[in-house]
């Protein structure tokens, strides 16, 4: 008997709401409440990429040895485990303690609710539903962001706690949308040879591995050009958390910090959605070379120290950071071959995770140390002195 695909989709839709619900989108800002340093801050960040990357080959292989619904019920328990942690924690190794879990949860939940539509869809033949139905998730991921944190920006001065008394609840409201769903009969098959199986998968990442730094070194452009994603990247995030900083110190509403958020991620859905029109005029490259040094040369003006400034860089940044996703990938897509495409993006991923774990706590020492704003000036200006030199400038062949 076939499974009716579209409840399980419906409730998978329901999950992706729910787990992706960005309340404690405002982290940055609780931990300072809690009584952490900006530098504390970035380790407890470091933390979350270095477990993730621990826990990514683990979790791929629990997901394949167990059901869908088994990962998924105990991605959310590890989700809401890390919600009161947080809630109750006093220290900074408490507050790291719930960094690992939720790296854990997410490693749980990554790819593991797509999967399980797909097998979904191959029950009744409608695989090439997919794209439709991804596409949707996405915009459910982005709602739910926006809307969680501009919930929590309401509670900055008002109980800040609640942000994590609604992440467990609406973890148990993830939890409960789970059950309800319907193992892929695929999936409940029963599997033989577990062991030999696995490591054949490990034989194969090894080779995939061995094969992408090999083209790696070949191809130094396409390193390149990783290396000069990561590094946009790590200056997007950045500004973005550590923002929270300045909106803390400088006592903004409730209701400002949620206006900010509603703006920026207006501003940024706009800018996706005419991205692809820019891209038929200019070549991707073009736009990379032309557009992205110049607006990270602009947190150079940092140094005025001037509020609207930093205001409008985090709006600008917010676009960027939205904006250069969609552009990056697509320029992977053509530089890569296929039967390489997987191994190497994830190369990218892990590149940007070293950047993180390094640089992400330095530069809220620096904050705690000199500023927010001289630390951000000072990155403009040497974007700008190393974009003059050439000397690591990596979008030049």
């Amino acid at each position: 008997m076939k499974i009716k695909y579209h409840k399980n989709i419906k409730y998978s839709y329901y999950y992706s709401f729910f787990s992706f619900f960005g309340v404690t989108g405002l982290w940055v800002m609780y931990l300072q409440h809690a009584g952490l340093t900006l530098f504390e801050v970035g380790l407890c960040e470091s933390i979350f990429h270095i477990a993730s990357f621990l826990f990514e080959v683990p979790s791929g292989l629990l997901a394949d040895r167990f059901s869908y619904k088994t990962v998924l019920v105990a991605g959310r328990v590890v989700s809401i485990l890390s919600a009161v942690i947080m809630l109750l924690a006093h220290s900074f190794w408490f507050f790291a303690f719930s960094f690992i879990l939720s790296a854990f949860s997410y490693n749980l939940q990554s790819g593991t609710i797509d999967a399980l539509m797909y097998d979904s869809l191959i029950e009744n033949q409608q695989t090439s539903d997919f794209p439709k139905i991804i596409s949707k998730t996405e915009i459910i991921f982005e709602v739910a962001d926006t809307f969680g944190v501009v919930a929590a920006g309401f509670f900055v001065h008002w109980h800040f706690e609640l942000t994590y008394v609604i992440a467990i609840l609406v973890g148990m409201l993830a939890l409960v949308s789970v059950l309800f769903l319907k193992e892929p009969l695929k999936n409940n098959q029963v599997q033989t040879d577990t062991v030999d199986a696995v490591k054949e998968a490990e034989l194969t990442i090894i080779e995939l591995i061995k094969s992408s730094w090999s083209i790696l070194k070949k191809e130094k452009f396409l390193l390149n050009l990783m290396i000069y994603q990561a590094v946009i990247d790590l200056i997007c995030t950045s500004y973005y958390y550590y923002y929270q900083s300045i909106m803390k110190s400088n006592g903004f509403s409730g209701f400002m910090i949620s206006g900010i958020i509603i703006i920026s991620s207006v501003m940024a859905v706009l800018s996706i959605s005419v991205t692809p029109r820019i891209t038929r005029c200019f070549s991707q490259l073009t736009i990379l070379r032309f557009l992205v040094v110049p607006i990270l040369g602009l947190i150079s003006l940092m140094f005025f120290r001037n509020g609207i400034i930093m205001l409008l860089l985090f709006m600008i940044l917010r676009v960027l950071s939205a904006v250069v996703g969609p552009l990056f990938s697509n320029y992977y897509n053509d530089l890569i071959e296929s039967k390489q495409r997987a191994t190497l993006l994830s190369v990218a991923s892990v590149i940007f995770s070293a950047f993180m774990i390094v640089l992400f706590p330095v530069i809220g020492w620096l904050i705690d140390q000199i500023g927010f704003a001289i630390t951000f000036g000072v990155i403009g200006i040497a974007i700008c002195v190393i974009t003059c030199v050439k000397k690591f400038l990596i979008i030049t062949k």
